[in-house]
């Protein structure tokens, strides 16, 4: 499927997900996936990260990513996005992101934090933009 493809059923399960499995790749080629929060907006993927964390290291030094959405729970219908990650340093702040601050309101608030303290932890924005989608 073209990324250009992108059915409104995914662009709804996307805007549905709460969390997505963000796959980086260590320095000896080892895959580290990770269950993240994120935001779809403008074709991109908008996650927040501690600036220390290993998929910080991990697209430092390979940008090349993919990003899976199990849309129906049972692996029946799935969507993987491969693509390309940079760190944003001029990205707002998570709480300046309405669709995300919205999003993880709640969640945020169940992990014991504020939207500041988030702000604070989570200063680093990576962007994802799919180079091609695949899926059932």
């Amino acid at each position: 499927m073209s990324v250009n493809a992108i059915t409104p059923e995914i662009e709804r399960a996307l805007r549905d997900a709460n969390v997505i499995w963000f796959t980086t790749v260590r320095a000896d080629g080892m895959p580290q996936p990770t269950p993240v929060w994120f935001v779809w907006q403008d074709g991109a993927f908008l996650i927040y990260s501690m600036p220390n964390a290993q998929k910080v290291r991990n697209i430092r030094a390979n940008p090349k990513v993919a990003v899976n959405l199990d849309d129906t729970h049972n692996g029946e219908t799935y969507t993987v996005f491969m693509g390309q990650a940079v760190i944003d340093p001029a990205a707002p702040r998570a709480s300046q992101v309405a669709a995300y601050r919205d999003k993880y309101r709640q969640g945020i608030l169940d992990i014991n934090m504020t939207a500041e303290s988030f702000d604070a932890g989570f200063s680093t924005a990576i962007r994802v933009t799919p180079t091609q989608v695949r899926g059932e």
